[in-house]
């Protein structure tokens, strides 16, 4: 699923419900991380990196403790940049050699509503209208949860290029369904605060593709290089 959308570079390996996979043994620095944790978070913890340590063996990286840095963001071997998701039901790690894509982020969530009052919060007037709109047209697809997702994939590309917080507000998302489809397509984040350099130009927005399927919703966001 999260593989469909990213660019071909990037190895995608996930893990849908109790498919048997079980989860990598962790290093003893990653267990101290969550010794305190409940079984729950243990478990999608463990089994979020054994998706991570199994591209990372694609990629021809030998495995190594994966730790949480800054605000949560995984620490990843030098050359490699990737991004990781979990949610009820599934978990998903996605990474590419730096020299291909300068970042990347992906999220998966359940497909239902938000709670009451989520999307006040996270979004700008603008974009309530946009989903308004795609709703009317749309209405199988949840796009409240769709946004906040799609939120989410911004700021995972976002922090390891800035090293700061973005707030849901300071992203203005506009999303758009593949024509002929569905349950497929893209969205553009306009950055309203000064985006990252990349390249010696400083990025403006991020490209972006969502889906629907199996009772989720998945987001991912790349960030080329720029010549």
């Amino acid at each position: 699923m999260i593989e469909e959308l990213l660019p071909h570079e990037v190895v995608a390996v996930e893990v849908h419900g109790d498919d048997g996979t079980e989860p990598a043994p962790l290093y003893p620095e990653e267990a101290e991380v969550v010794a305190q944790a409940v079984e729950k978070r243990r478990r999608e913890f463990a089994l979020v990196r054994a998706c991570a340590r199994r591209a990372m063996e694609k990629l021809g990286v030998p495995p190594q403790p994966l730790l949480p840095g800054e605000r949560g963001a995984p620490g990843w071997p030098a050359g490699l940049a990737g991004s990781m998701t979990h949610c009820d039901g599934y978990c998903a790690a996605a990474l590419v050699r730096a020299r291909d894509l300068v970042s990347l982020g992906i999220d998966a969530e359940p497909h239902g509503p938000l709670p009451d009052g989520v999307l006040d919060a996270v979004s700008l007037p603008d974009e309530g209208a946009r989903l308004r709109r795609l709703a009317a047209d749309h209405p199988e697809v949840h796009w409240d949860r769709l946004l906040f997702s799609a939120k989410e994939s911004v700021y995972k590309a976002w922090f390891p290029l800035t090293g700061q917080w973005l707030e849901f507000t300071e992203a203005d998302i506009e999303v758009t369904v593949d024509p002929g489809e569905r349950l497929h397509g893209s969205f553009r984040a306009e950055l309203l605060v000064p985006g990252p350099m990349v390249g010696g130009r400083r990025l403006g927005h991020f490209e972006g593709r969502w889906t629907v399927q199996r009772g989720l919703v998945a987001t991912a966001v790349s960030v080329p290089h720029i010549p």
